[in-house]
């Protein structure tokens, strides 16, 4: 197993998703959104083909007004600026919506790691679209009664790498701390960030964002049980020259975010340097759990790596499903992962890999381990 000398071998015990009730169809938005851009006959061609080509299918969100029609949507380019949803408001639904998501994905991680909340001895919250004080730790700790000594660690305003460094971080402490375990939960509501604009940039990033929360157990790897990933050591790397390729920063109406479309490209160009690491201490992993910011980020990874089109599928279908969850996007993927393997019955190398601002990008080997290794086949003797 992938661990060092005085070293406890840390794994994910459990993990749980949710998402809000609203459910986005990627068609119904784009051929509103034609409509509200009538007026702007560059910005409604663009988009649709933004919309057809991005890999989404489906998202949701947490904003029901986001499903009106059109004359009644305050997120479509056709509103008046005085209807627009200022921060203030967006981030009242922010907090009314997070808590309950961030509980939900944190009791069924709880559930599925067979662990108490008495149990938790780290709390690490995540989330980078909306921000309240006392935060989304104080919360979970009161409504999941955890201990008042917990050690809580919130990661804010990180962008989509931050669920992995997050794991990453409790790796740390359950490896240096057998009897630690850690609850990693991570809400995102990107959708209320939605911009009523016809500018590219924000067309862009309403094409495929969406909301949802994802939670993790990690703790001492307890093999005898499995069904779980054993977490090796990991990286963190911000690749040269890339710091102005992704902005996220607070606006008057939400938040405004740019993304260029040269990141595939830049991460096709830096990543096999940042990542030889990690994948030089042991053999080629055959799950490659990556983080489907886009289309074209997976596209770039799988080129880049040779993979086939089945080891980059679970990526593609977390995209197409739900959409770039932001930081919560990682453990859905690597939840599908889990399921897809449950019944292979032998461990299996793996990577997990997250994108964010910087460009930051986050490494992390792992094997996964199944609830039942099989038993060798008995040897026999001489004729039967």
């Amino acid at each position: 197993m992938n661990q060092h000398a005085g070293m406890a071998s840390a794994g994910i015990l459990g993990i749980g998703t949710a998402l809000p009730e609203h459910r986005i169809e990627q068609k119904d938005v784009a051929s509103r959104l034609a409509v509200a851009l009538a007026d702007e006959p560059d910005s409604r061609r663009w988009a649709k083909r933004i919309f057809n080509q991005c890999g989404v299918e489906t998202r949701y969100t947490c904003e029901p007004n986001l499903l009106e029609p059109v004359e009644g949507c305050r997120y479509l380019y056709s509103t008046s600026s005085e209807n627009v949803p200022l921060t203030r408001e967006r981030m009242d639904k922010y907090k009314a919506a997070a808590i309950p998501l961030g509980m939900e994905a944190a009791t069924r991680a709880l559930e599925d790691a067979a662990v108490a909340p008495a149990e938790i001895s780290h709390l690490i919250t995540v989330s980078c679209t909306g921000q309240f004080l006392p935060g989304l730790d104080v919360r979970i700790v009161q409504q999941l009664e955890l201990h008042p000594g917990v050690q809580r660690i919130p990661l804010v305003f990180q962008g989509c790498a931050a669920g992995l460094k997050a794991i990453q971080m409790a790796n740390a402490i359950v490896r240096s701390d057998p009897n630690a375990k850690a609850l990693i939960v991570c809400v995102e509501l990107c959708t209320l960030h939605f911009q009523p604009s016809a500018k590219r940039d924000d067309l862009y990033a309403a094409s495929f964002f969406g909301d949802g929360a994802s939670a993790c157990i990690v703790g001492s790897a307890d093999f005898g049980n499995g069904d779980l990933f054993e977490l090796g050591e990991g990286d963190s790397v911000l690749l040269p020259a890339c710091s102005e390729e992704m902005i996220w920063e607070v606006g008057n109406t939400g938040f405004d975010l740019y993304l260029s479309p040269q990141i595939p490209r830049l991460l096709e160009h830096h990543l096999g340097k940042a990542a030889e690491r990690v994948l030089a201490r042991g053999e080629r992993p055959d799950i490659w759990a990556i983080h489907p910011g886009g289309r074209g980020i997976v596209d770039a990874v799988q080129k880049l790596y040779g993979l086939s089109d089945e080891q980059v599928s679970y990526s593609r279908s977390i995209l197409r499903d739900y959409g770039n969850l932001s930081s919560v996007t990682i453990m859905f993927v690597l939840h599908a992962i889990r399921e897809g393997y449950r019944n292979t019955l032998q461990t299996s190398r793996g990577i997990a890999l997250a994108f964010g601002p910087g460009i930051t990008a986050e490494m992390l080997p792992f094997t996964y381990v199944p609830s039942r290794v099989p038993e060798p086949e008995p040897v026999h003797h001489g004729r039967l």
